[in-house]
């Protein structure tokens, strides 16, 4: 190692920093016993951070490992007799216990109730300690504990100061550990987390009882420091003061909490010298930091100096292999003749809904089998019971031989399931490469290491650049995942499932949001699993399902209506009348499954009846609405967006189109705010609003359906709309009107919405405010035919009342509707006509969109 990376390393610079706290005591005459709080409270912030930083955990009351391990210490030295080292031992061997009961208890609740319990057990412990004086010594607690090893106090703070780095140098190598890593998996997305084997409550709870450790071990130095043990270190009043500590310093950083101890200490000390209502002026502090730094003391050093970025691990990742090993599954050994899961009358009812009634199916090995469907019709529930997100109203699952009804989401997976899901679901505060490597190390056998670093693990390693270079992300591995596009993060999310070498792959649409080049990747990706495995697919493409399945299973309303060969399937009238909303269109004969993912899928073109106008029309008076000049943006010093030149006019519908990874997506998020523009301008009538506040451009007039939907999912939707309503808007009733499905699902909660359902919301909560633009991110993705043609329909109809920019990957989909059309390349403008000229001009579409054309 490079003697710059050592001075880099968080155990040096605290080793150093304490050093020079420890000289600068000495020369200014300030006591020494003064840096060995700063470090024994550094410690015990660390202790915390562990849970808040690295497990998503928020302790109010971590106090009570650092209260009662003082008493632990007095109480061996004054009453049994040892020495301190045998004191502090005991100490954490006690944190440990108690950490262990009480996180098998208060884990069972996560959020604001985890934390209230903490608070609890911290002022339980301060009433028992204060109130058993013949014990604990009550209010005038333990005193004259003696230091027999440590007469000196100059080496009881070299002890204490090397042992305290000892136990840092600790905790920067368990973060970094196979356990670490899986830790902070769970801590982005703990469901995702379930669902590669992880078992999230075990991750938790091995976090709490290290965590109680650590702080007990510092509670007991603070015995030793101040020779005795005091109620008030267990009291409310001094429950929070570590994770203040923590806050002030930087939550996202490994060093944050001895930057607010520091802090905390030197001006207790300075201000409560002044005035005994020193919290006056300290809490103004405080709230000023919170306020323009939400990242401490450290975020706002690298405000200044550099690029902000989370500190809690080291950066990079190993190191790419010269020649990456081409990703290949190993084949299940089973009876292709024997159903490898097995289904029988399995239910789910919420309430009244019935999203699944009754369904009796088997899979194969060796097969692709594939669900259709409409949105809502009952898919993704029936793939969540199937992993044990949900469990079944009745019925019974078997998978290999073995009843799994009841069993918890993570043992399915480790028998040998692995799903993707619908809905995004990565670890966003991860970079590329450790998202997938987080999954491969899940597949190996036995329990993460909490010693062993995970980026030494070779194995791992190589079929973690495998699985990147297989779905096309292996230039992208040091990335963060919010610096993907969406379609690279389907990907992303493609890959993280494939790392599990399952036996059976539940893939809930992963072709969802890809261009076309990558579609046809993914679908030959997916054939050749189904060699190997046993697959289940959702997916809405139906002529790319007809083509590659081997079987093709058919759910409308909860309900089992078609199952068998493609062929069969695609010719069924309850299928073309439930799937396709028609009763009398025929559906693509299925091809041959060996050519599977040649050729392009096909694209429902339903015709619009005509219909009332939802907004006032707007005139076309040629007048610019929107407009782009040399506009560069992008996230921690990249460019997505680089040059942009584009314009809007009054009532115009434009189709924003390109690649993944191009910029689409940005160029929305840049108009509306929410991606910080390094130069050019943007203006909408006439107004500037560059890097304006999305609220305010928001009021100005535009208003977004953002990609995802983003819906708030506790919330009916009906209370959806109701909030996003303004005067100018339109009514609820007309929302109702544009989308009569929503009518009869006004009191549902939006979480229990379809996906097309959930569109529909988007694109009426974003006209209940009134607005002259309504920017569209990817309106279409992931909705079944019959969905496409309802939203269709809305869009249409929105025609000539408002203006559009609508961002899609489907050229097909949107060019029909559009007056312009332009094309994006690498952040900047590569084409811009007649929506009309590009849709004729198929070598252009190849040339800059990817799409081929039988």
């Amino acid at each position: 190692m490079k003697s710059t990376n050592i001075l880099r390393h968080p155990v040096v610079v605290m080793a150093l920093v304490l050093a020079g706290l420890s000289v600068l005591m000495i020369v200014m005459g300030t006591p020494l016993s003064r840096a060995t709080q700063i470090a024994i409270y550094a410690l015990y912030g660390m202790g915390v951070n562990l849970l808040v930083a690295y497990s998503g955990l928020v302790p109010f009351g971590a106090s009570v490992f650092f209260g009662t391990s003082t008493y632990v210490v007095a109480i061996v030295l004054l009453r049994v007799g040892g020495n301190e080292l045998s004191a502090l031992a005991l100490a954490v061997v006690f944190s440990l216990i108690l950490a262990a009961a009480l996180g098998a208890f208060i884990l069972r609740r996560r959020g604001l109730y985890f934390s209230l319990l903490t608070l609890a057990c911290s002022q339980i412990a301060f009433e028992i300690a204060f109130k058993w004086t013949e014990f604990t010594g009550g209010e005038n607690g333990l005193q004259n504990v003696p230091r027999p090893m440590f007469d000196s106090f100059a080496a009881f703070h070299v002890f204490a100061v090397l042992t305290i780095l000892a136990v840092v140098w600790f905790m920067w190598r368990l973060v970094h550990s196979p356990f670490g890593r899986a830790l902070q998996a769970a801590r982005d997305n703990e469901q995702r987390a379930a669902s590669l084997g992880y078992n999230t409550y075990g991750l938790k709870l091995g976090a709490f009882v290290i965590a109680g450790g650590i702080i007990g071990y510092a509670g007991g130095l603070l015995c030793l420091l101040l020779q005795g043990a005091y109620a008030n270190n267990l009291s409310w009043e001094h429950a929070g003061d570590s994770l203040l500590m923590t806050v002030l310093g930087g939550v996202h950083h490994v060093l944050g909490p001895l930057w607010g101890a520091i802090a905390f200490i030197v001006l207790e000390d300075k201000l409560s010298g002044l005035t005994e209502h020193w919290w006056l002026i300290f809490a103004p502090i405080i709230i000023l930091f919170a306020l323009f730094s939400h990242e401490g003391i450290q975020g706002l050093v690298q405000r200044l100096f550099g690029r902000q970025r989370w500190t809690l691990v080291r950066e990079g990742i190993p190191a790419r292999p010269a020649v990456i090993k081409p990703y290949a599954g190993a084949r299940m050994q089973a009876d292709a003749s024997k159903p490898v899961l097995s289904v029988r009358g399995l239910s789910k009812r919420f309430g009244s809904l019935v999203t699944a009634n009754k369904i009796d199916l088997d899979i194969y090995p060796y097969q692709l089998h594939s669900f259709l469907g409409p949105n809502g019709a009952g898919k993704t529930t029936f793939f969540n019971m199937l992993t044990g997100i949900l469990p079944p109203s009745e019925g019974s699952i078997v998978f290999e031989g073995r009843d799994i009804t009841r069993l918890p989401v993570h043992k399915r997976i480790k028998l040998g399931m692995s799903r993707s899901f619908q809905i995004l679901s990565i670890f966003k505060n991860l970079t590329v490469f450790e998202n997938v490597r987080v999954a491969v190390q899940a597949a190996q056998p036995g329990l993460p290491s909490l010693w062993r670093d995970a980026h030494d693990m070779a194995q791992v390693n190589d079929r973690t650049w495998s699985l990147l270079d297989a779905v096309g992300l292996a230039d992208r591995a040091a990335e963060g995942c919010t610096d993907l596009s969406h379609g690279e993060q389907r990907l992303l999310e493609i890959a993280v499932s494939l790392a599990m070498e399952a036996r059976l792959l539940l893939l809930d649409e992963p072709l969802a949001g890809l261009a076309e080049a990558d579609r046809e990747i993914v679908a030959k990706l997916i054939r050749t699993l189904a060699r190997q495995h046993a697959v289940i697919l959702i997916e809405h493409d139906m002529d790319r399902v007809l083509a590659i399945s081997d079987r093709v299973t058919v759910l409308h309303r909860g309900q089992l209506i078609a199952d068998g060969k493609p062929a069969e399937v695609a010719v069924h009238p309850l299928v073309i009348e439930a799937y396709l909303g028609t009763k009398g269109a025929q559906a693509s004969p299925a091809p041959d499954a060996a050519a599977a993912g040649s050729g392009t899928a096909g694209t429902v073109h339903p015709q619009v009846s005509p219909a009332q106008p939802v907004l006032q029309p707007t005139a076309r008076t040629g007048k610019t609405l929107l407009k782009i000049e040399g506009l560069k943006a992008g996230y921690n010093g990249s460019t997505i967006i680089d040059g942009l030149n584009l314009s809007l006019n009054e009532g115009e519908v434009l189709a924003v189109l390109g690649r993944n990874g191009v910029g689409k997506t940005s160029t929305l998020r840049a108009i509306m705010g929410a991606m910080p523009v390094s130069a050019g301008r943007i203006s909408f009538d006439g107004q500037e609003i560059t890097n304006r506040k999305s609220h305010a451009i928001n009021r100005a007039g535009i208003s977004i359906v953002p990609e995802g939907r983003r819906l708030f999912p506790n919330l009916t939707v009906y209370e959806n709309l109701v909030l996003a309503a303004r005067p100018g808007g339109i009514s609820v009733d007309k929302a109702y009107e544009l989308f009569p499905r929503l009518h009869n699902r006004r009191n549902i909660k939006a979480e229990s919405l379809s996906g097309g359902e959930r569109q529909m919301v988007a694109i009426a909560r974003a006209l209940m405010a009134p607005a002259r633009l309504i920017l569209l991110d990817e309106p279409f993705e992931g909705l079944a035919p019959a969905v496409v043609q309802e939203v269709m329909e809305a869009v249409k109809r929105l025609r000539g009342q408002v203006s559009m920019i609508i961002v899609e990957h489907h050229a097909e989909s949107v060019l029909g509707i559009a007056d312009r059309a332009c094309v994006l390349v690498n952040g900047k403008l590569a084409y811009e006509g007649a929506a009309t000229d590009l849709a004729a001009d198929t070598a252009t579409q190849a040339r800059l969109l990817g799409i081929v054309h039988e």
